[in-house]
């Protein structure tokens, strides 16, 4: 077994488990009594310390083993739940989560791990004090029962041999359970195990110190036995006996061999080759199996347009090719569907987040997360996480309030922030809403005057939106002193940078005194868009549907000029025009000269403009293809699409014409 060949899929579950990590202990937290968060944070240690060791990753698996020790303390009641240990529990999970990334960077664990288990140790002796409750070790004694004696007696008739195996694990083995797994698998292909001591349950839970008792019966000989098991690293033969009946023994229940989980280590897994992480999305296998069903219908078709084309029976081309456009459009939205996965997974990462912070500025949060099962496409969902770690740390910081500033102004001691998804149309709408101070309209002002993003003249024209949207200018902060959390308004104009480049865009409301709500509109897919075609002189354009308000025509005597720019009025409202033909620098202009031109109107956040062009030619889905690093970046052009008789259409960015 190569180890990179799984290094994706443990990549995957260990996140997964260290989420459930963070998520009950969040849930103890809460309810110290919860008996069933106890559970799922001992599984979920257990199963990352069993997977880790699996794929070499001995850090991982030994932290996860000393947290084990502590954790079975807590669910055997024989410590409580405390603020030190809470803290002490997420210290660890957070060091289990740099490992396993830098795992995925570089298919290696590096990090110091000594520290931890320094205080893992001392809060073991100073707060637990266990006292070793196991009857093993030295004191480990085999008794049997009648059947066990029916057994070796009939052996013994057949001329087997029966032995008696103590097997010690090294003291310092992370993973007990799997040595003697390796052990029982060993000896069950030289003969039958009958009997272990102490019985195999606990050797599976490691519910024994360093030795145990295997009963095995075979027609190999000591040498060959010893020969196969210390083979095995970590792992000594300390003593091998023929067992005969013994008379007087105690019966007790019998215990038979269970499976013990296996688990293989190989060298590959300490090479530390280099691998590609790939992205992978978790499919339902119904939808695999309507895809199927559509290829199926796909491969039918493609046969049945052989047979037309050899019989030259025409009046069948139209229906198969009905056909075919309808199996066509299914399968696009099957895999759209397969693209999809729930928002949750982004969400989910933010309640220790805001639960670290609330305490690091002693505040008091609470988080409310709506519309968990939203979905949006992977690739969206693996973008929006950084611009949402932003807003939600921005709005923890410096918008909502200390507890006494909040006491004085009558609000409740406990801050509210409201974290929601839920989808309008092709488009998924993200807010992030906080009941804290709101956005200082005069700071705002004078901040924007003195670092120069705006003039005095600007200033004065500006309704109150456009003033609360200044926050998402380069460099602009309100916040009297930087925090490393950061101050609000620190870094907006990357979070909507971000956004945009994700064909999305984000709006603030804010009222003083009463709090912020950041709004944000993404696309439900970067693949597939709706768009309307329009012609600008001989060339064929794609603006996406989700940036346009209305289209409208005009005659060219209804355009005027104010301030040396072309507007019309629309709905008595004065709307700014911009040329595609003059900004896109499209040739040979003077051919497609009119009176009458069409305006399409598009939209970016409150702001609207008409863009000129000759000619609308409808609706149509379309393809989004890269143009490639070379064109990459190119401002008003969003990426191509290729269509149907094969020529390629530019795809305009409306954000950057504004």
């Amino acid at each position: 077994m190569s180890v990179n060949e799984y290094l994706n899929l443990f990549l995957e579950e260990a996140r997964e488990h260290l989420q459930i990590l963070n998520d009950e202990l969040l849930k103890l937290e809460q309810n110290p009594a919860d008996k069933g968060a106890v559970d799922e944070i001992f599984r979920a240690a257990h199963t990352l310390k069993g997977m880790s060791a699996t794929m070499g990753y001995e850090k991982i698996a030994e932290l996860t083993h000393k947290m084990e020790n502590i954790l079975d303390e807590l669910r055997e009641s024989k410590i409580v739940f405390s603020e030190n240990l809470s803290e002490l529990l997420f210290k660890c999970v957070d060091a289990l989560e740099t490992m396993v990334e830098n795992v995925a960077t570089e298919n290696s664990e590096k990090f110091n791990i000594s520290g931890i288990l320094n205080d893992l140790k001392n809060f073991n002796q100073k707060d637990i004090g266990i006292t070793q409750n196991h009857e093993m070790g030295v004191n480990n004694k085999l008794e049997l029962n009648d059947y066990d004696h029916n057994l070796i007696k009939v052996a013994q008739e057949r001329n087997f041999n029966i032995y008696e195996i103590k097997v010690e694990i090294a003291p310092e083995c992370v993973m007990k359970s799997v040595r003697a797994f390796m052990v029982f698998n060993s000896l069950e292909k030289l003969g039958e195990v009958v009997k272990s001591v102490p019985p195999v349950q606990d050797i599976e839970d490691e519910k024994f110190e360093k030795d145990f008792i295997v009963v095995l019966i075979t027609d190999k000989t000591q040498n060959e036995i010893a020969k196969v098991l210390n083979q095995i690293s970590e792992v000594e033969v300390k003593e091998i006996g023929s067992l005969g009946l013994i008379n007087g023994s105690t019966p007790q229940e019998t215990n038979s061999v269970q499976e013990i989980s296996s688990f293989s280590k190989t060298e590959d897994a300490k090479k530390g080759i280099n691998n590609k992480i790939s992205q992978t999305v978790r499919v339902d296998i119904s939808k695999l199996d309507k895809l199927m069903n559509l290829v199926g219908e796909l491969v039918i078709n493609k046969t049945r347009l052989e047979q037309i084309f050899r019989t030259n029976d025409l009046s069948a081309l139209n229906e198969t090719a009905e056909q075919i456009d309808r199996i066509s459009a299914d399968l696009q939205t099957v895999v759209m569907d397969v693209r999809m996965v729930p928002i949750e997974q982004v969400f989910n990462r933010f309640p220790r987040m805001v639960r670290d912070l609330a305490k690091e500025l002693g505040k008091e949060i609470n988080l409310i997360m709506e519309g968990k099962e939203t979905e949006l496409d992977r690739t969206v969902i693996d973008e929006i996480a950084d611009p949402l770690v932003h807003l939600i740390r921005n709005s923890i910081d410096h918008g909502i309030e200390s507890l006494e500033e909040r006491r004085k102004k009558g609000k409740p001691a406990q801050g509210t922030l409201r974290l929601s998804a839920k989808q309008e149309g092709n488009s998924i709408i993200i807010l992030v809403e906080d009941d804290g101070q709101g956005i200082n309209l005069e700071k705002v002002k004078s901040k924007a005057l003195e670092k120069g993003i705006i003039t005095t003249n600007q200033l004065e024209q500006m309704d109150e939106n456009s003033i609360v949207d200044l926050i998402f200018s380069p460099g602009f902060s309100t916040a009297s002193q930087i925090t490393d959390i950061s101050g609000r308004g620190v870094g907006l104009d990357v979070v909507r940078s971000k956004i945009q480049s994700l064909k999305g865009n984000v709006a603030v409301e804010s009222k003083e005194g009463q709090g912020s709500k950041f709004t944000i509109k993404l696309p439900l897919t970067l693949a597939i868009i709706q768009a309307l075609m329009v012609k600008v002189g001989p060339e064929i354009y794609a603006i996406p549907l989700a940036n346009i308000n209305e289209t409208t025509s005009i005659n060219l005597n209804d355009i005027k000029k104010v301030q040396d720019q072309e507007v019309m009025v629309l709905r008595n409202h004065v709307l700014p025009l911009v040329r595609l033909a003059k900004v896109l620098e499209v040739p040979n202009m003077d051919n497609y000269e009119s009176e009458e031109l069409f305006v399409v109107v598009v939209r970016k956040n409150n702001k609207f403009i008409g863009l000129i062009v000759n000619e609308l030619i409808g609706q149509q889905e379309i393809v989004i293809s890269s143009l490639g690093k070379f064109l990459n970046g190119v401002p008003g052009i969003a990426g191509a699409a290729i269509l149907g008789d094969g020529t390629v259409s530019l795809i305009l960015d409306i954000g950057t014409l504004f």
